[in-house]
């Protein structure tokens, strides 16, 4: 029996202004870096409002090549609804292309494998559908900010 993919539709996309990284340096599991995240905003088709300040990406650079990130902060809906995000990503490129990254350096989204699973959550029930719903990005990484496009999983 012949499977089809199931669709994306487009929900909106985020732009979280960042502050400098906090450089915890290497551990066992890998160099650690916590990015501080001190607003921005959401637009799109399902989503509009603005990050709050207050979250942070931990980030563990496991080779000079792959990096593994935790985003975690909170968007305030323009109708006052707070939404938890709960962003686990993976951004691989060549060692140069990243340590251009991890010197606030601009890189070129191109140069960068940036994808993301997005967890969403809310207690407010006219947001309850972002709790039943699997959502997946992408990313571009800026000197100061990340862009991520998210998508829903029909």
């Amino acid at each position: 029996m012949e499977q089809t993919p199931p669709a994306l539709e487009y929900a909106g996309t985020l732009s979280v202004l960042i502050a400098d990284p906090i450089d915890v340096g290497p551990t066992p599991e890998g160099h650690r870096r916590i990015v501080p995240i001190t607003g921005g905003t959401v637009s799109g088709p399902r989503l509009n409002g603005r990050v709050l300040p207050g979250g942070a990406d931990f980030q563990i650079l496991h080779t000079p090549e792959l990096s593994q990130l935790d985003a975690r902060y909170a968007v305030e809906t323009e109708d006052g609804a707070i939404v938890s995000v709960d962003n686990a990503a993976i951004r691989a490129g060549s060692a140069e292309a990243l340590g251009r990254i991890a010197r606030g350096e601009p890189v070129d989204p191109a140069e960068i494998y940036f994808r993301c699973a997005p967890r969403l959550r809310a207690s407010d029930p006219q947001w309850d559908w972002v709790n039943r719903t699997l959502f997946v990005g992408t990313g571009e990484r800026y000197p100061d900010s990340v862009v991520v496009h998210l998508f829903t999983v029909a």
